[in-house]
């Protein structure tokens, strides 16, 4: 028979792990668990998010993530009473993070029927319009003035945009790199003619480092979706979820007001926007 003692202190004990059981993880998933329930169930939203991809993402030297992008999924994760959990990833590998159940939610890259064979792309959140970054004395007015042999462009190897190049202007003289950053130096000293980006990257690319080039916007406007993708499943709440938020934030504005504010933040005003660019 237990004491007084060993009674009271098997409820203390009873108690500790009851304290401690509410930290630990969340139980194990069942088989097929859909997105929703397991966004749910676990707490989380988990976003990748991609390094130097200014203004649509950015981590500061503590790890905290902001940009546009990461203030939208930050609304979607409250929407849903849920914390917001952005990790790494890169262009290359996204699709298959989604594929493989890394992530609940990204944001790119745009879709294709391809990716779209592995990944569920929702409503787009709206349109970005690619650009260039062009060296001094290098301004082309339209695409097809670049879609020559003689025209030399930089890419970062594997990325969304290298694609965008060998899709519109094929005809150039395409130069990858490992990196982004790479690309930029070589239009910035004059090894190549441009690098192809999109508009927002562009103008916070500038207004990083002024020396790099000049802004050319060719004609006619190419634009491209920016649509969160997701994991397919049987369920589909979370799509309807997703696309719900989507339609109800840009209808009113809000969706303009966090990329306006997103390129307030790394010193980029509405007026520094190209003429006639919609957003």
């Amino acid at each position: 028979m237990l004491s007084r003692r060993e009674f009271g202190g098997g409820l203390t004990a009873v108690a500790a792990v009851r304290r401690r059981g509410t930290e630990r993880p969340p139980p194990p998933p069942p088989a097929n668990e859909p997105n929703l329930a397991r966004v749910l169930r676990t707490k989380k939203l988990r976003v990748g998010g991609l390094l130097g991809d200014e203004p649509y993402f950015y981590r500061n030297p503590t790890g905290r993530w902001s940009g546009f992008l990461v203030a939208m999924a930050s609304d979607l994760a409250a929407a849903l009473g849920v914390e917001l959990a952005v990790a790494e990833t890169n262009w290359a590998e996204m699709v298959t993070d989604l594929h493989t159940g890394k992530f609940d939610l990204t944001y790119g890259p745009s879709p294709t029927a391809q990716r779209a064979m592995f990944a569920d792309y929702a409503a787009p959140l709206f349109h970005d319009t690619y650009a260039m970054l062009a060296r001094k004395g290098f301004a082309p007015k339209s695409w097809a003035e670049i879609n020559v042999p003689e025209s030399l462009v930089a890419v970062d190897s594997g990325s969304a945009r290298e694609e965008v190049v060998q899709r519109i202007a094929g005809n150039t003289a395409i130069t990858g790199f490992k990196t982004r950053d790479e690309a930029l130096q070589a239009v910035q000293s004059g090894r190549a003619d441009c690098f192809v980006s999109t508009v927002f990257f562009a103008l916070a690319a500038l207004n990083k480092n002024p020396h790099i080039g000049e802004l050319v916007v060719p004609t006619p406007q190419r634009r491209v979706a920016v649509c969160p993708a997701m994991p397919y499943d049987d369920d589909r709440r979370f799509r309807g979820v997703v696309d719900a938020w989507t339609e109800d934030n840009r209808g009113t504005g809000q969706i303009q007001k966090w990329i306006l504010a997103g390129l307030a933040t790394f010193g980029i005003n509405e007026g520094d926007l190209p003429p006639g660019l919609a957003l």
